[in-house]
């Protein structure tokens, strides 16, 4: 259940939920597979999978849940050929060019004709909610999934304020800081071997490395010239790998072979469930620490106003 990417939020005034009435919330939105004619659904499922039952799990105010997103994948060129070929054989029927209005028609009786034959592709997405910071974290690959997440479980609360989390230095300017003055990176920081680097103006193009040295002259050549770090690959503590965005999001999360061995030997009786949240436990406590250091040398968290309900 080790998470790979991390979207953070900074929760604003949560509702106080005891863990019986986040129970019977989530319940009221449990994931249910798609019928016929729908597109797509989202819910709430169990973190533990189909061996387990409970749509939460709360350790030392730490809660874990699981999304389940279902969609139906019809692809739009699939449709346009059938539009295409029925548009074709009723205008030689009827003698004369179909009007927009009518191939309009035609392309949603198509599309409501194949969407219950389409293929069904299932996604899951895991919310972590320190109750204590008041942070939340979704291990999504994009943002824009993470939002979807966020409005689950604001519908699920009845209201949900949260911002993105924010810090004060940008990730860009303390990134490029700590490739160009090596003297000034954090001692708990070590650079890993991935950047990617776009100019401060004019030229729009990318530059991204892999598998290279950060600290080596091609990379401080191309920082000369003006470039500026918008994702950098990073080991925190000896503890966690991960690549930073400019727009602080965490992704490609590797744990320590440390960690893991640490977690594997925690007794579970070969009960999902334990397996579960033992790792849960192990992963939070590293992640916090991560975070909070993260927060640090960027300069403190900033106090974005809280949005409206």
């Amino acid at each position: 259940m080790w998470f790979k990417h991390l979207h953070l939020y900074r929760v604003h005034d949560a509702p106080p939920l005891t863990s019986d009435e986040m129970t019977t919330a989530l319940d009221a939105q449990a994931f249910r597979p798609l019928g016929g004619s729908e597109a797509r659904r989202l819910g709430w499922s169990a973190p533990a999978g189909r061996a387990g039952v409970q749509l939460q799990h709360e350790l030392h105010g730490h809660r874990l849940l699981s999304a389940l997103r279902q969609e139906r994948l019809l692809p739009a060129s699939v449709v346009r050929e059938e539009v295409d070929s029925r548009a074709a054989e009723q205008e030689a029927h009827e003698g004369r060019p179909l009007r927009r209005q009518e191939k309009q028609a035609l392309k949603e009786q198509v599309y409501e004709e194949f969407l219950p034959r389409a293929f069904v592709r299932t996604q899951r997405f895991d919310l972590w909610w320190d109750t204590q910071r008041q942070l939340i974290g979704v291990n999504a690959s994009s943002r824009a999934r993470a939002e979807d997440i966020l409005d689950l479980l604001r519908q699920t609360l009845g209201s949900l304020k949260v911002t993105p989390l924010a810090t004060r230095t940008t990730p860009t300017r303390a990134m490029t800081e700590w490739l160009t003055q090596p003297d000034n990176r954090p001692a708990a920081l070590e650079l890993g071997d991935q950047v990617e680097l776009k100019a401060t103006s004019g030229d729009e193009s990318v530059l991204r490395g892999r598998q290279v040295d950060l600290d080596g002259e091609e990379i401080q050549t191309v920082l000369a010239a003006g470039r500026q770090a918008t994702r950098l690959a990073l080991t925190i503590d000896e503890a966690v790998s991960l690549v930073l965005h400019d727009d602080l999001a965490i992704k490609s999360l590797r744990f320590a072979d440390a960690v893991l061995d640490e977690a594997a030997q925690v007794e579970d009786d070969d009960d999902p469930t334990l397996r579960l949240e033992a790792d849960f436990a192990l992963m939070t406590q590293v992640l916090s620490n991560a975070i909070e250091q993260l927060i640090d040398w960027l300069g403190g968290e900033a106090n974005p106003a809280a949005p409206t309900p």
